[in-house]
Protein backbone atom coordinates (compact mmCIF):
# COMPACT_ATOMS: atom_id res chain seq x y z
CA UNK A 1 0.00 0.00 0.00
CA UNK A 2 1.54 3.36 -1.02
CA UNK A 3 2.65 6.11 2.10
CA UNK A 4 -0.76 8.35 1.92
CA UNK A 5 -3.15 5.75 1.07
CA UNK A 6 -6.20 6.17 3.73
CA UNK A 7 -9.04 4.35 1.45
CA UNK A 8 -8.80 0.72 0.33
CA UNK A 9 -10.48 -1.08 -2.37
CA UNK A 10 -12.02 -4.57 -1.82
CA UNK A 11 -9.32 -5.86 -3.46
CA UNK A 12 -6.83 -4.23 -1.65
CA UNK A 13 -8.41 -5.05 1.74
CA UNK A 14 -9.09 -9.22 0.31
CA UNK A 15 -4.99 -9.05 -0.32
CA UNK A 16 -4.33 -7.65 3.18
CA UNK A 17 -6.99 -10.11 4.68
CA UNK A 18 -5.71 -12.65 2.60
CA UNK A 19 -9.36 -13.52 1.48
CA UNK A 20 -11.28 -13.56 -1.91
CA UNK A 21 -12.90 -10.03 -2.83
CA UNK A 22 -16.04 -11.18 -2.80
CA UNK A 23 -15.56 -12.36 1.04
CA UNK A 24 -14.96 -8.81 1.21
CA UNK A 25 -17.94 -7.55 -0.20
CA UNK A 26 -20.31 -9.28 2.25
CA UNK A 27 -18.49 -8.24 5.06
CA UNK A 28 -19.19 -4.91 3.99
CA UNK A 29 -22.77 -5.79 2.80
CA UNK A 30 -23.65 -7.12 5.92
CA UNK A 31 -22.20 -3.65 7.79
CA UNK A 32 -19.44 -5.43 9.53
CA UNK A 33 -16.59 -3.66 7.31
CA UNK A 34 -17.61 0.51 7.47
CA UNK A 35 -16.85 2.53 4.10
CA UNK A 36 -18.45 3.72 1.72
CA UNK A 37 -19.58 3.08 -2.26
CA UNK A 38 -18.47 5.02 -4.96
CA UNK A 39 -21.53 7.36 -6.60
CA UNK A 40 -22.51 5.91 -9.80
CA UNK A 41 -20.59 2.36 -9.16
CA UNK A 42 -20.72 -0.56 -7.33
CA UNK A 43 -17.21 -0.13 -5.92
CA UNK A 44 -16.94 -0.09 -2.25
CA UNK A 45 -13.89 1.80 -0.71
CA UNK A 46 -13.13 1.06 2.70
CA UNK A 47 -11.26 3.80 5.06
CA UNK A 48 -7.69 2.09 6.53
CA UNK A 49 -8.63 3.22 9.99
CA UNK A 50 -11.80 1.16 10.01
CA UNK A 51 -9.79 -2.09 7.99
CA UNK A 52 -7.62 -1.76 11.38
CA UNK A 53 -11.05 -1.79 13.84
CA UNK A 54 -12.26 -4.71 11.95
CA UNK A 55 -9.21 -7.23 12.05
CA UNK A 56 -8.51 -6.16 15.80
CA UNK A 57 -11.96 -6.53 16.30
CA UNK A 58 -12.26 -10.00 14.29
CA UNK A 59 -8.20 -10.60 16.14
CA UNK A 60 -6.40 -10.99 12.85
CA UNK A 61 -3.11 -10.32 12.32
CA UNK A 62 -2.60 -7.10 11.02
CA UNK A 63 0.95 -7.43 10.00
CA UNK A 64 0.02 -7.67 6.72
CA UNK A 65 -1.48 -3.66 6.64
CA UNK A 66 1.81 -1.55 5.70
CA UNK A 67 0.38 1.40 7.11
CA UNK A 68 3.44 2.61 8.45
CA UNK A 69 3.04 5.15 11.80
CA UNK A 70 -0.31 7.01 12.44
CA UNK A 71 0.49 10.70 10.91
CA UNK A 72 -0.55 13.49 12.85
CA UNK A 73 -0.64 17.62 11.86
CA UNK A 74 -0.53 20.11 14.63
CA UNK A 75 -1.64 23.47 13.44
CA UNK A 76 -1.44 26.13 16.04
CA UNK A 77 -0.56 29.98 16.05
CA UNK A 78 3.14 29.48 18.48
CA UNK A 79 5.61 28.08 17.38
CA UNK A 80 6.98 27.02 20.86
CA UNK A 81 3.30 25.53 21.89
CA UNK A 82 3.08 23.68 18.40
CA UNK A 83 6.91 22.29 18.74
CA UNK A 84 5.95 21.22 22.79
CA UNK A 85 3.07 19.24 21.68
CA UNK A 86 4.50 17.95 18.37
CA UNK A 87 7.46 16.74 20.80
CA UNK A 88 5.38 15.13 23.16
CA UNK A 89 3.66 13.13 21.02
CA UNK A 90 7.03 12.26 19.52
CA UNK A 91 8.01 11.07 23.06
CA UNK A 92 4.84 9.49 24.05
CA UNK A 93 3.88 7.61 20.63
CA UNK A 94 5.28 6.38 17.82
CA UNK A 95 3.69 8.82 15.11
CA UNK A 96 5.00 11.41 12.51
CA UNK A 97 3.87 14.56 13.79
CA UNK A 98 4.57 17.71 11.74
CA UNK A 99 3.24 20.88 12.74
CA UNK A 100 1.71 24.29 10.52
CA UNK A 101 1.06 27.82 11.94
CA UNK A 102 -1.15 28.85 8.86
CA UNK A 103 -4.05 28.36 6.90
CA UNK A 104 -1.68 28.48 4.00
CA UNK A 105 0.57 25.79 5.28
CA UNK A 106 -2.36 23.65 6.95
CA UNK A 107 -3.99 23.31 3.29
CA UNK A 108 -0.29 22.52 1.24
CA UNK A 109 0.55 19.93 4.16
CA UNK A 110 -3.13 18.65 4.13
CA UNK A 111 -2.14 17.38 0.64
CA UNK A 112 1.57 16.87 0.87
CA UNK A 113 1.69 14.65 4.71
CA UNK A 114 -1.92 13.34 4.38
CA UNK A 115 -2.15 13.13 7.80
CA UNK A 116 -4.65 10.84 9.97
CA UNK A 117 -5.33 13.24 12.15
CA UNK A 118 -5.44 16.93 12.08
CA UNK A 119 -5.17 18.45 15.63
CA UNK A 120 -6.84 22.20 15.24
CA UNK A 121 -6.06 25.26 17.80
CA UNK A 122 -9.67 26.73 18.65
CA UNK A 123 -7.88 30.06 19.87
CA UNK A 124 -5.48 30.36 16.68
CA UNK A 125 -5.63 33.74 15.01
CA UNK A 126 -3.82 32.45 11.80
CA UNK A 127 -5.79 29.35 11.40
CA UNK A 128 -9.20 28.94 10.44
CA UNK A 129 -10.03 26.10 12.15
CA UNK A 130 -14.01 26.18 11.14
CA UNK A 131 -13.28 26.48 7.80
CA UNK A 132 -10.57 23.98 7.44
CA UNK A 133 -12.72 21.47 9.20
CA UNK A 134 -15.70 22.23 6.46
CA UNK A 135 -13.01 21.83 3.34
CA UNK A 136 -11.29 18.48 5.01
CA UNK A 137 -15.55 16.75 4.56
CA UNK A 138 -15.97 19.12 1.29
CA UNK A 139 -12.93 17.83 -0.70
CA UNK A 140 -13.62 13.70 -1.44
CA UNK A 141 -9.32 13.02 -0.97
CA UNK A 142 -9.17 14.31 2.57
CA UNK A 143 -12.50 12.81 4.06
CA UNK A 144 -11.00 10.36 5.93
CA UNK A 145 -8.87 12.51 7.75
CA UNK A 146 -9.77 13.07 11.26
CA UNK A 147 -10.40 16.67 13.08
CA UNK A 148 -9.48 17.05 16.61
CA UNK A 149 -10.53 20.63 17.83
CA UNK A 150 -7.57 21.44 20.80
CA UNK A 151 -9.30 23.62 23.62
CA UNK A 152 -8.66 25.66 26.97
CA UNK A 153 -11.92 24.03 28.51
CA UNK A 154 -15.33 23.48 27.32
CA UNK A 155 -18.99 22.66 28.39
CA UNK A 156 -20.77 19.68 26.86
CA UNK A 157 -22.71 22.17 25.20
CA UNK A 158 -19.68 23.29 23.14
CA UNK A 159 -18.37 20.33 22.58
CA UNK A 160 -21.54 19.18 20.78
CA UNK A 161 -21.66 22.28 19.11
CA UNK A 162 -18.00 21.85 17.66
CA UNK A 163 -18.96 18.30 16.58
CA UNK A 164 -21.74 19.51 14.52
CA UNK A 165 -19.88 21.99 12.87
CA UNK A 166 -17.60 18.70 11.71
CA UNK A 167 -14.57 18.41 14.33
CA UNK A 168 -14.55 14.71 14.84
CA UNK A 169 -13.47 15.57 18.86
CA UNK A 170 -11.98 17.69 21.38
CA UNK A 171 -9.04 17.50 23.66
CA UNK A 172 -7.65 19.79 26.14
CA UNK A 173 -4.42 21.00 24.79
CA UNK A 174 -2.53 21.65 28.05
CA UNK A 175 -3.37 17.47 28.18
CA UNK A 176 -0.84 15.20 26.11
CA UNK A 177 -2.43 11.74 27.28
CA UNK A 178 -5.81 13.06 26.83
CA UNK A 179 -4.63 14.29 23.08
CA UNK A 180 -3.33 11.11 22.15
CA UNK A 181 -6.31 9.11 23.97
CA UNK A 182 -8.73 11.22 21.46
CA UNK A 183 -6.47 10.31 18.70
CA UNK A 184 -6.72 6.60 19.63
CA UNK A 185 -10.30 6.77 19.52
CA UNK A 186 -11.33 8.88 16.48
CA UNK A 187 -8.86 6.53 14.08
CA UNK A 188 -10.20 3.28 15.81
CA UNK A 189 -7.25 2.41 16.86
CA UNK A 190 -7.33 -0.19 19.79
CA UNK A 191 -3.81 -1.26 21.54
Amino acid sequence: MAKGKNVLTTGDVAKICNVAPRTVSKWFDNGQLKGYRIPGSKDRRIPVTELIRFMKTHNMPTSALAVGKLRVLVAENGKDSSASLASTLREKTDYEVRTVHTNFEAGALLQKFAPHVLLIDLLASEIDATGICRRIHEDEDLQTIRVIALVNQLSDSEVAALVQKGFDSCALRTDATAVVRKIEEVTAIIY
